[in-house]
This record gives C-alpha cells, sequence and structure tokens, in this order.
C-alpha cells in the first residue's frame, strides 16, 4: 500500500463533522432557500459576517466591498453554463445545480480548500446534493469544474485529483473505483468541424477500475473500458477496451495489461469509434433568442 490513513485532531473532527452535518440538513430542507444557504455558508467560510451584517443594516461600505459581499448569494452569480441553449430545457433542474456548483467552486477559493481531511468530506457531501448519483467514499481535490453537475453519476470508491474538468452537457457515468489523474478532461459534447455553433451532445463512460492518467483526454462519447489505462497526455476518440492500455494522440489500443490477456479482446480488435452510438437527442426551443458569439457566416461554397 501506498497511502496512509490521515485525521485531525479530536476538537478539529468534532467541528468539521457538525459543520459539514449543519449544510447538508440545510441542503437537504425542503424549506430552506438554497441561495440562502449558500450565502450564509460562504459569508462565514470567508469570514465576513461582519461586513454583511454592516451592510444589511444599512452602513457604509465601498463597491468592492458590496461587490464582494453580493457575490456570496449564487442568485447574483453567472456561469459560462448558462449561455448553453439546452439550459432553456433544465430550467428548475440547472437553477438548483447552478447554485450547488457555485458553493463548490467559491470553496475552492477559502483556505480550508487546501485542508484535505476537511475539504475531501466537505466536497463529497457537496457531490451527493450536486451530482445526478455519487457513491460511498469518493475522494474530489481541488480545483475540479463541470459544465453542470447534474449529468454526472459517480459510483464508489471514485478518486478525481486536482484541476480535472468534468463536462457534462451530454451525459457522463463514472463508474466504482476509477482514478482520474490531475489536469484531465473528460468531455460529453463536441462541435461541428464545419459549424463550431453546432453541438453534439453524447453519453461518456469510464467503467469500473479504470485509470485516466496525467493530462489525458476523453472525447465526447468514448467509453474506456473496465480496468483500462488511458496513457499521460494522450487524448481518446475510440474506445478503449477492457483491460487495455492506449496511448498516443489520437489514442490506440498499445497492449493488454500484463495478466488480463485471457479475458481481454486482441489489440487488433480494438480502436473502434462507436461515438454515435451514445448520441444523445437534444432540442432547443424555436423561439429562443439565439446569441452567436461569432457573429459570421462560414458556409461551406460547396455544401
Amino acid at each position: 500500500m501506498t497511502k496512509r490513513h490521515v485525521s485531525l485532531p479530536p476538537l478539529a473532527e468534532e467541528g468539521l463533522q457538525q459543520f459539514i452535518r449543519d449544510v447538508d440538513e440545510r441542503l437537504s430542507s425542503d424549506e430552506e432557500d438554497i441561495c440562502d444557504v449558500v450565502e450564509d455558508v460562504l459569508i462565514d467560510l470567508f469570514g465576513d459576517r461582519e461586513a454583511y451584517e454592516r451592510w444589511q443594516s444599512g452602513g457604509e461600505i465601498s463597491p468592492a466591498e458590496r461587490v464582494r459581499l453580493q457575490g456570496y448569494d449564487p442568485c447574483n452569480a453567472t456561469l459560462e453554463s448558462e449561455y448553453y441553449a439546452e439550459v432553456e430545457t433544465m430550467e428548475e433542474q440547472f437553477e438548483r445545480s447552478k447554485y450547488l456548483q457555485w458553493l463548490w467552486r467559491q470553496f475552492d477559493a477559502t483556505p480550508m480548500a487546501d485542508n484535505i481531511a476537511f475539504a475531501l468530506r466537505f466536497r463529497r457531501m457537496l457531490a451527493k446534493h450536486l451530482f445526478d448519483e455519487c457513491g460511498d467514499n469518493c475522494r474530489f481535490f481541488k480545483g475540479i469544474t463541470f459544465t453542470y453537475g447534474h449529468n454526472i453519476a459517480v459510483g464508489d470508491n471514485v478518486v478525481i485529483h486536482d484541476d480535472v474538468h468534468l463536462d457534462d452537457r451530454g451525459k457522463l457515468t463514472v463508474g466504482d473505483r476509477v482514478s482520474i489523474s490531475d489536469d484531465a478532461h473528460i468531455y460529453s459534447h463536441r462541435h461541428d468541424a464545419t459549424d463550431q455553433t453546432h453541438i453534439n451532445n453524447y453519453h461518456t463512460i469510464i467503467q469500473d477500475d479504470a485509470r485516466v492518467t496525467y493530462d489525458a483526454m476523453v472525447q465526447a462519447g468514448v467509453e474506456v473500458g473496465e480496468n483500462a489505462i488511458l496513457a499521460a497526455k494522450s487524448a481518446a476518440s475510440k474506445d478503449i477496451p477492457a483491460h487495455h492500455i492506449a496511448a498516443g494522440s489520437p489514442a490506440e489500443s498499445i497492449g493488454v495489461k500484463e495478466g488480463w490477456a485471457s479475458v481481454a479482446d486482441p489489440v487488433e480488435d480494438a480502436n473502434v469509434e462507436r461515438r454515435d452510438q451514445r448520441r444523445i437527442p437534444h432540442e432547443v426551443p424555436d423561439n429562443m433568442e439565439v446569441f452567436d458569439e461569432f457573429n459570421r457566416d462560414r458556409s461551406p461554397p460547396d455544401a
């Protein structure tokens, strides 16, 4: 084994448990407004209660203080994913996941985010509210980002390291005991090669016991098979069969893990693209006002 158990001193542990339990209960309550919960938690985590109460009582504050204090309320925040057209079809679901994602992101900006024994349990509690599914004993490290959060399903004992991006514009399923290393990117949508404003959503799957290693990328609709490895800095655009090791950009199977050849597909049968089987149809309202950030016509002349 390469790891050891880490624990906090008893009084710190007692305070940690009480805090996480309190936030968990408030997020689970049908009687509390989730914006109020997030705002309260962030005000206290950033140590701004005195300034906030001075502002609320009509005291004088600077414009910068006002912006800071307003920013604790997720109702006053915007995220990149709000630009995406399909948000129009998931308004209630997105509203909740946006507020929880704001709490996750802002927590990561506090000093407590580096206290591993605290931060891992706090994020694990949040994930059970934010994700579609979250199993037991997961470890989520600092700087993880999502598109929405509510289209992610994670199994038991999953480890996701620093600065990983989990794109769930489509759907993302992560199996049990999966390890995703620092700086990896897992996608579930892709842009059309001709018209970059057109996207297709997919179901991306990382099966049980798979490893996506440092700075690797899994493209939308790819399945990383059970017990498979995607090597560092590789980009998977095709399925990786169970027990295989894939490397390169684009990644290809370079072999089977030692001791697994009897239950693995041969290498010559690997490197098959099946993303179309996992495409997710989606529609947006016909009357939606389209925002085109590029404002250009790149229609091909031969179309």
